[in-house]
């Protein structure tokens, strides 16, 4: 065909040159059309399908590569694949130019790849997010080692080419320079390292509260990449820690607490060693009108009694045999009181005891766990517990040992005026 139309314009003047110029650029127009026809079709054909089969279905990977654009650019790869094709017959008589637009076509080609690569690693990633394994087990740092390696390999192809260079020579050379890469790569390698421990290990998930002081971490974790860890603190500021830190300098993760179902309460409170004393029956009859105490105090007394008389103990001296203190008969109290409370898990750690004396009193430690795990409510409840330990503190005789104020001192300070000007009355 084309030589009966070179024929034809020569028999009517052109030149040789003349009439290959004149088919070239026909070609060219041509060639042009049909690439700008088979971009229309399959644009609006193609991706028109697409989206309607996409909507139909049940499976939302397909909706993510349809919000991701990864079908456009699928079709984007039609123009290059028949720019190369069609080199050869539209450029026959111009046989220099055919390497020149292939290559051309090649490196189109090469981009639209990478950049197709990238967005369908970005929906599958969404994909990947939207299960549960998702937490135990994130995706983003494997998607970022993916998207580099292929950043990387494409930009070598693109220099190769441009440069007449086969990539095997660049790829080749690399070991050369192999030092000089994990130097600029240094926390890219290190935080794959740990990411991949990380995941393995189950150490943490997006969503978990962690505590990493030295980074002023306190807070949920709301990514992961390949390179960092951010939380987000209680404050909503967000902290970023590299992801190798992670490893080589350990954190606190309270997600066991989550599991659990119980956040512990640990609170102690100092009791004036000055206030413990023996209960004397006034107070015994007082304390058997609380309720709590009733079968306690019974069954303790009814043991303590029964001790001294096999022992032949003198009760006439109170330090002689056994005998209830109001420190005792107030823990027993505690006991019964967050034994009985609707928040307190009763089936974990559960201890009311003494710490060591120290010169501010002795301590009394609640150490029980609360099986409303929500931070708020969490605090509402340990604040309402303490509250109530406190308010009921006296009604056993005991004081809660604290360091003198400026009121205490200025009313110690009265009364010592106070006393001194009764002196002086008394002595007139």
């Amino acid at each position: 065909m084309l030589d009966f139309l070179l024929d034809y314009l020569q028999t009517h003047g052109f030149t040789p040159e003349n009439a290959r110029l004149i088919l070239t650029v026909l070609m060219v127009l041509l060639g042009v059309l049909v690439l700008a026809i088979a971009e229309v079709v399959t644009k609006r054909v193609l991706l028109r399908f697409l989206s309607a089969f996409a909507a139909r279905t049940l499976t939302r990977l397909d909706d993510m590569l349809l919000k991701h654009k990864v079908f456009r650019w699928v079709a984007h790869l039609v123009p290059p694949l028949l720019l190369y094709n069609i080199a050869v017959p539209v450029l026959q008589f111009y046989p220099a130019l055919i390497g020149f637009v292939q290559s051309a076509a090649t490196l189109y080609l090469t981009v639209i790849v990478i950049l197709l690569s990238i967005r369908a690693l970005d929906a599958v990633q969404e994909y990947y997010n939207t299960h549960r394994i998702a937490r135990r087990l994130p995706l983003k740092s494997f998607i970022q080692v993916l998207k580099t390696a292929i950043v990387t390999i494409g930009t070598v192809v693109v220099v190769a080419k441009l440069l007449g260079q086969s990539p095997v020579v660049f790829f080749s050379g690399i070991g050369a320079f192999t030092a000089i890469i994990i130097l600029i790569f240094k926390d890219s390698i290190l935080g794959f390292v740990a990411g991949i421990q990380l995941s393995t290990n189950d150490l943490v998930r997006v969503g978990d509260w962690i505590e990493m002081p030295k980074y002023g971490a306190d807070g949920d974790v709301i990514d992961i990449s390949l390179v960092t860890v951010s939380v987000q603190n209680w404050d909503k500021t967000i902290s970023t820690i590299p992801a190798y830190a992670l490893i080589s300098e350990g954190f606190k993760n309270w997600r066991g607490m989550s599991d659990s179902g119980g956040r512990r309460i640990m609170r102690s409170i100092m009791i004036d060693m000055q206030s413990v004393r023996f209960c004397d029956r006034e107070m015994l009859g007082k304390l058997q009108g609380v309720q709590l105490l009733r079968d306690y105090l019974d069954n303790r007394q009814q043991d303590i009694d029964e001790f001294n008389r096999r022992s032949g103990v003198d009760t006439a001296n109170p330090v002689n045999g056994r005998r209830m203190t109001n420190l005792g008969v107030f823990r027993a109290y505690l006991i019964a009181y967050l034994r009985q409370h609707p928040k307190i898990n009763q089936e974990m750690t559960f201890l009311v005891r003494h710490l060591q004396p120290t010169e501010t009193g002795i301590p009394v430690q609640i150490y029980v766990f609360c099986n409303d795990i929500v931070w708020p409510n969490y605090e509402a409840i340990q604040a309402d517990i303490m509250d109530h330990v406190l308010a009921v503190l006296p009604f056993f005789g005991l004081r809660v040992f604290q360091v003198p104020s400026g009121g205490d001192i200025a009313a110690a300070g009265r009364a010592i005026v106070q006393l001194a000007r009764s002196g002086e009355q008394g002595g007139q």
